[in-house]
């Protein structure tokens, strides 16, 4: 063991040989051959036996515990670099049992080797199971894979899968990797992944991930990313390496806990030196070393890891992925919740509902000069007006005005399209607001300087927003739309949704100081590319649907990998109850130590009640930081609400 305790430090999430059983735990193995002879030693001791015998049965006992920790404690003490960095708990229990040999108390001695011993086990075996948890994302993909090569079918390992290749997935089997679907329909079981129960509809021209089940449709897919680096891969390789940021809550833990040791060294010090100048220099000696094992910070040191490690697994394998300690607390301490419209609140698939033409002009032309300056854009909104035209034509030097719209030139001749007050909507300004007051956007198309016509395109509310909506707000959470469409379509939307706060013709960097005027903590939930000032503004960025998306991935601190909004309130019931953990943890720590101290130092309690407690305080903190990897209650979260009507 090390001389800290296990997870005082930040290691990776897993490693291979992490246990995956009790027994497989070196120090409870450890603890299992001592606990023979101590007991043998205390049973001769207590039938009046040889006093040779008893000895000798405590010293086996003591040595076989102490090897989990003593070398480890000299080996680290002998290192170079500064001391402070060098002694911890176990510089404290190994100064504590060799103090009680040389009072003549070897059977105390065995006794805290023992429990400790058994403490750091336990400690240990918990968080491998956590940990194992997210490292179990990468056993959904299949032992076996189907690729054509040459024209032939042949079985190899997912990881010789190369990139393009040709995957052949039959009904029933889980996706290897990564890909794009080339030939074939079917429907896609995402639970294992995103945490989303409703199977997917995939087809020609569909992205798909790892670890997802084919339904009863055969597909073949294109790879786009190998083993090594698909989605799940690299969902596992974010969180292990944000692991390494720690919440407030562990900062503390560490704050404490680093300074607290050779505090109590010192103490121990001037209370046995104290003792000796004053009276009997054994008993001020022996008080010393039980101070000095009252006041071990081992249950602090691992309260908060092994909180963190076991919320984050168990929120992983909901399809939430939240990033490392640091995240984990800000988002168990949030009050504002700030939504982005599209693509958050909507399907993020618009349609056009209407085409306005100013007279003379006909519907089509307005639809083709829109769908030219849009041919190569990727907005949402030029997806629904290409649907509309067959052939566009392409305008030529298309220049995207941030917040307001597209210039360019067609057929020789200017072009602009964008929103309203951006281009004037002259004549047609009434029906354009009778329109945005329905819930649409509407996009004016101009061309040589005169109005063409005008786009209403609308995107629906997504079903569950709100059920979510509702859910948040009967929390306690404060709801706020923010949005770069116009204040007349944003109202409608969010009064569709149940939200009062709106704040709309908002470009990317509005979002961001905008989020300083709302009550904070504020979590701001987007899809990650263009709310990334607002994600990394905002005291907890939420991605959504991050699901094989680098951007969102790595901008925000949690990503909901699949679809479905009610995610965001049952993740954010999730944080905080393992805050609430968290800190009591912490609390129960502290106390522990500022109750023990006083009774170890008036001889009230003596070296093996103070390690009984502390021990027995430790596995209570590890099995109370255990309990926020519990999901049962994770469905319990919402409370039903009828489905939101279209607007309009």
């Amino acid at each position: 063991m090390s001389d800290t305790c296990a997870c005082s430090d930040q290691a990776p999430l897993d490693h291979e040989g992490a246990p995956t059983t009790l027994w497989g735990v070196s120090e409870i193995r450890f603890a299992t051959a001592a606990a023979l002879p101590l007991a043998m030693g205390y049973l001769v001791g207590w039938s009046g036996g040889p006093t040779f015998l008893t000895l000798l049965l405590h010293a086996v006992a003591l040595a076989v515990a102490g090897w989990t920790f003593v070398p480890s404690t000299l080996r680290r003490l002998w290192r170079p670099g500064p001391l402070r960095d060098r002694i911890g708990v176990g510089t404290l229990m190994t100064i504590a049992a060799v103090g009680a040999v040389l009072l003549g108390e070897v059977a105390e001695a065995a006794l805290l080797a023992f429990l400790y011993t058994i403490a750091e086990g336990l400690e240990e075996y918990s968080v491998a199971r956590t940990r194992q948890g997210l490292r179990s994302l990468l056993e959904l993909v299949p032992a076996r894979a189907t690729v054509v090569r040459q024209g032939r079918e042949h079985e190899i390992d997912p990881a010789d899968l190369l990139l393009g290749e040709t995957l052949l997935v039959k009904p029933g089997e889980r996706l290897a990797t990564d890909g794009r679907i080339t030939h074939g329909h079917s429907s896609l079981d995402t639970s294992t992944v995103t945490g989303e129960s409703i199977p997917v509809e995939v087809g020609p021209g569909t992205e798909v991930f790892a670890g997802t089940v084919n339904g009863t449709g055969a597909l073949e897919v294109t790879v786009t990313a190998t083993a090594q680096d698909n989605s799940l891969a690299r969902l596992v390789r974010i969180v292990e390496t944000e692991q390494a940021r720690k919440g407030s809550g562990q900062r503390l833990a560490d704050r404490i806990a680093r300074p607290l040791v050779p505090a109590v060294m010192i103490a121990a010090v001037i209370i046995a030196g104290t003792g000796a100048l004053l009276g009997d220099a054994a008993l001020w000696f022996e008080r010393a070393l039980v101070v000095l094992v009252a006041a071990s910070p081992c249950a602090l040191a691992i309260s908060v890891p092994v909180t963190v490690v076991s919320a984050v697994g168990a929120a992983t394998r909901r399809g939430v992925l939240i990033k490392g300690g640091a995240a984990l607390e800000a988002l168990g301490r949030v009050r504002t919740v700030a939504l982005d419209k599209t693509g958050t609140l909507t399907r993020n698939r618009p349609t056009v509902v209407e085409v306005i033409a100013e007279p003379g002009r006909s519907r089509e032309e307005v639809l083709g000069v829109a769908a030219a300056l849009e041919a190569r854009s990727e907005h949402p909104l030029a997806a629904a007006i290409l649907a509309e035209v067959e052939a566009p034509n392409v305008a030529q030097d298309v220049v995207a005005v941030p917040g307001a719209g597209l210039t360019g030139v067609l057929d020789g001749s200017p072009a602009r399209l964008g929103r309203p007050g951006w281009i004037q909507a002259g004549e047609s300004s009434l029906e354009v607001e009778r329109r945005q007051g329905a819930g649409a956007t509407v996009v004016l198309v101009e061309r040589e300087g005169h109005l063409v016509g005008a786009v209403a395109v609308r995107d629906e509310l997504r079903p569950e927003a709100l059920e979510t909506v509702r859910a948040l707000r009967s929390a306690g959470y404060e709801v706020a739309m923010l949005t770069g469409d116009n204040r007349a379509t944003a109202t409608a939307l969010a009064a569709q949704a149940g939200i009062e706060v709106v704040h709309a013709d908002l470009r990317p960097q509005d979002k961001a100081r905008v989020l300083d005027e709302l009550p904070g903590p504020v979590a701001m939930v987007g899809d990650g590319v263009n709310d990334a000032p607002a994600l990394a503004r905002a005291d907890v960025g939420v991605a959504m649907g991050a699901m094989g998306t680098d951007v969102a991935v790595e901008t925000a601190d949690v990503a909901l990998m699949g679809q479905d909004l009610r995610h965001l309130p049952r993740a954010l019931a999730h944080a905080r109850r393992a805050r609430v953990i968290m800190w009591q943890s912490v609390g129960l720590s502290l106390a522990i130590i500022v109750g023990l101290m006083p009774l170890a130092l008036w001889g009230v309690l003596g070296l093996a009640a103070v390690v009984l407690v502390h021990e027995v305080a430790e596995v209570f903190v590890v099995a109370n930081g255990v309990r926020a990897g519990r999901v049962g209650a994770w469905t319990g979260v919402m409370k039903p609400a009828p489905r939101a009507e279209p607007v309009g």
